[in-house]
């Protein structure tokens, strides 16, 4: 079994409470016996896969799976040329270096509905959308490599893993794919290219 949701922000990524007082994924009614592949921080919005397969933990966590994630990041201020192409060749954060990327203005900017509680709003500090498309995944690690470019991110939402999108997903709703679907997944991961994996 493997499932695409949608998580809030606000919602840890674990069945169980912890200190925090941060909802848990036992509010969505998941199938039994499911877990989250990976992890996004509360404060993070989009695309959470879960299975009831150990077999794609494997695959999806696999620092040689190189599977990309794509981001959707609401940054303060207009990145210039040079800031991303910095981002892209990698920065420097908590002493490790980040491999190359992909990032850019999206263009048009998405309209996407506000977000509860709202970003922090500056009258004179514009902001913009950006994309970045990662083969890692380190903790908090969007949010760091914009902070390390000057560029620090009010928003941060997944919209894509692999070849998995959010689709029309609204905050909160999750999709079972079919035996099919989850064949045509698991294909497209064995065959990323090598040099990529």
């Amino acid at each position: 079994m493997l499932i695409a949701f949608n998580k809030p922000y606000g919602v840890i990524t674990r069945f169980t409470r912890d200190a925090s007082s941060y909802d848990t994924l036992a509010r969505f009614g998941f199938p039994k016996g499911v877990y989250p592949i990976g992890r996004l921080d509360a404060e993070t919005e989009g695309l959470l896969l879960l299975s009831d397969e150990p077999k794609w933990t494997k695959l999806l966590t696999d620092p040689r799976s190189k599977c990309p994630k794509l981001y959707w990041a609401q940054v303060e201020r207009v990145p210039s040329p040079q800031a991303l192409s910095t981002l892209m060749h990698g920065v420097t954060i908590q002493g490790y270096r980040t491999l190359p990327c992909k990032a850019w203005i999206l263009e048009p900017q998405p309209q996407i509905g506000p977000r509860n509680p709202p970003i922090r709003f500056r009258k004179n500090v514009p902001d913009c959308w950006i994309a970045i498309e990662l083969f890692e995944g380190k903790n908090r690690q969007v949010r760091r490599m914009t902070a390390a470019i000057g560029h620090p991110t009010l928003r941060l939402i997944r919209v894509k893993i692999g070849c998995i999108t959010l689709e029309n997903l609204m905050p909160g709703q999750w999709i079972e794919f079919s035996p099919q679907e989850c064949n045509m997944f698991w294909h497209y991961l064995q065959k990323r290219p090598k040099e990529l994996r």
